[in-house]
């Protein structure tokens, strides 16, 4: 445990006397230790806020943020259990179960772009404030959820929400990187992947029971009042501290002097608003095209279907040159992308999200329409890829802790990831024993939780504390880009093969049921196993399953070399190099 050089005792001693002058000096300098904690040469306030909390805050008060940070962790994590069980009945409510994938991809860019901009948040207003934002978007898009009437209503929620829960979890990782040295940082990482352990297991029970009692509405309704409750005492120990810090005079907050336009103006530039819109809306733009282009009155020849698909290359051309030419303060950190141990890293997170969504993202509905499984039981297969990730987590953040490196690290996750997608080509089958399928969940689970955690440690140790928020950002913006063009695959193969196949699997005399079924998961389950109709739908799964895994196949080989050109760089070595946050941390 790292202690500050200035003692607790020495604080309270300059609390009571603020006057004196020795105690002046004291603030003063501790005031600058903290400016000058990494070498850096200029703090973003919010940056400067959370070291100044950490030297002000007791040990008890640390570890009580560590047991905080952890509760909401678990309550995201079985929300996103809930959900994701949840999920294939709501788009079928709406006899729309084919856009499953699309709701996704959407939800993912925004998130992954907007990541650079709550970086920004966090590191000029502070921690805090960034996560009672996030909190506010999780429940708001809660509520619309609860009450949508749509699958488009659904779907923005689905985004506002999307924003919010990839918010709370980047920010819980960006506060336990502030509360942690570089060599213990994993161990923490690790622990607070493991709510997933149980989350994995209570999820899908919740989820039957809110769909069997009362419905999905109940379920969304109920978790947006639990996560505002677990997330109050956080906000609450880091304003506490942040008035302590103040009162100490450690941190100081003097009036930017600006009217309102001219604030307005000055985060207009800060946040890269244009940046933001063209990297969002070019993404999207171009994306969307593979996953409603069977639904098109003319396809792919459709006009909107061309017209998106060119506007949305021109947008994220227009965003590189804005970047390079027009933004003041640039929203996309291309500096980084220089060290190949950054590169790599992000590559390796893009590729591993994309492989597994392209397999992913239809899989529940697989296990309970070809399987015969309930949502529950469905769900504990689907999920045992989270329950290996999260368990084998902090034996991986052990790992590195002793060992001081992550490249080899990570170099044994590939035997793992390779086993559990290669063998998916074999084993998804109708005739599979269920019991091969979980054994494949388990093997990518482990892979994809070696590989989470170390090439996270991979970016953190590439740069200093003022840029670590802004560093996983941009690496978690690799990864949602990532799940988004996974999910347009999965969309694309699952809209342009699962009709036409189902077409031609149906009996004569039903073939004019493959609308009403293809869009929507509770027809395709009131056809009884063994039945002609039941048999053609289980036809057409297994054919585009079959296709969807070996395209996430192909993907193995880049994540090889992703990890590969790393810099294998020692912990130690590079906290004493980079500096370390001097404050109460772990």
């Amino acid at each position: 445990m790292g202690v500050t050089e200035i003692d607790r005792d020495q604080h309270a001693a300059a609390a009571v006397d603020a006057g004196s002058e020795h105690d002046t000096e004291k603030r003063e300098q501790l005031a600058a230790d903290i400016n000058d904690s990494d070498g850096s040469e200029v703090k973003q306030e919010g940056v400067a806020q959370v070291e100044a909390i950490t030297t002000v805050w007791s040990t008890r008060m640390l570890w009580t943020a560590f047991f905080f940070l952890y509760l909401v962790s678990f309550v995201d994590a079985l929300l996103q259990s809930v959900q994701g069980a949840l999920t294939p009945y709501v788009t079928s409510s709406f006899s729309q179960h084919s856009l499953l994938a699309t709701t996704s991809i959407v939800a993912n860019i925004v998130g992954g772009v907007c990541q650079l901009t709550i970086a920004k948040i966090i590191d000029i207003w502070g921690r805090v404030e960034g996560f009672t934002i996030m909190i506010f978007l999780v429940v708001l898009g809660m509520i619309l959820k609860a009450t949508c009437q749509s699958v488009e209503m659904y779907a923005a929620a689905q985004t506002i929400y999307w924003v919010g829960h990839i918010g709370v979890g980047y920010i819980i990782s960006v506060v336990l990187a502030d509360m942690t040295t570089l060599q213990n940082r994993m161990i923490m990482f690790g622990i607070n992947q493991t709510p997933i352990i149980a989350s994995v297991f209570a999820g899908p029970v919740i989820a039957q029971l809110f769909y069997d009692e009362v419905n999905f509405r109940w379920a969304f309704g109920a978790f947006t009042i639990i996560m505002v409750v677990f997330a109050i005492p956080i906000i609450i120990i880091f304003w506490l501290n942040q008035r302590k810090a103040l009162k100490l005079g450690v941190i100081k907050k003097e009036k930017s002097g600006r009217t309102l336009w001219q604030s307005a103006e000055h985060y207009f530039w800060e946040f890269d608003a244009v940046g933001l819109l063209l990297t969002t809306a070019g993404w999207s733009l171009l994306l969307l095209p593979f996953s409603i282009a069977s639904i098109a009155p003319d396809g792919w020849s459709s006009g909107y279907i061309i017209a998106m698909i060119v506007l949305g290359f021109v947008l994220l051309v227009a965003f590189g040159l804005w970047e390079k030419y027009f933004a003041r303060v640039p929203y996309f950190p291309w500096k980084y992308l220089k060290d190949r141990t950054v590169l790599g890293s992000c590559f390796l997170y893009g590729f591993m999200f994309l492989s597994i969504f392209v397999w992913d993202a239809y899989y529940s509905t697989y296990l309970q329409v070809v399987h015969d499984e309930s949502i529950t039981i469905s769900n504990y297969v689907l999920n045992c890829f989270s329950l290996a990730s999260a368990f084998i987590a902090p034996f991986v953040g052990l790992l590195i802790r002793y060992t001081n490196e992550y490249k080899w690290t990570s170099i044994a996750g590939i035997p793992f990831m390779t086993l559990g997608t290669a063998l998916l080509i074999h084993f998804r089958r109708p005739e599979t024993e269920i019991g091969y399928l979980v054994m494949c969940q388990l093997f990518n689970g482990i892979g994809s939780g070696i590989w989470a955690l170390t090439a996270e440690i991979a970016i953190m140790s590439s740069v200093k504390h003022q840029e670590v928020a802004v560093a996983v950002a941009m690496w978690g913006l690799f990864g949602s880009i990532g799940a988004a063009v996974g999910n347009t695959i999965a969309g694309a193969l699952w809209t342009n093969i699962v009709p036409e196949k189902l077409t031609a699997e149906l009996p004569e005399g039903s073939k004019d049921l493959m609308a009403e079924i293809y869009g929507d998961i509770t027809v395709q389950l009131s056809y009884p196993m063994g039945s002609p109709i039941r048999d053609a739908i289980i036809a057409a799964f297994d054919d585009v399953q079959r296709k969807m895994v070996i395209v996430g196949s192909c993907f193995l080989p880049l994540m090889l070399i992703s990890i590969l050109v790393w810099k294998n760089k020692n912990l130690r070595s590079r906290q004493q190099e980079q500096g370390q946050s001097k404050g109460n941390i772990f």
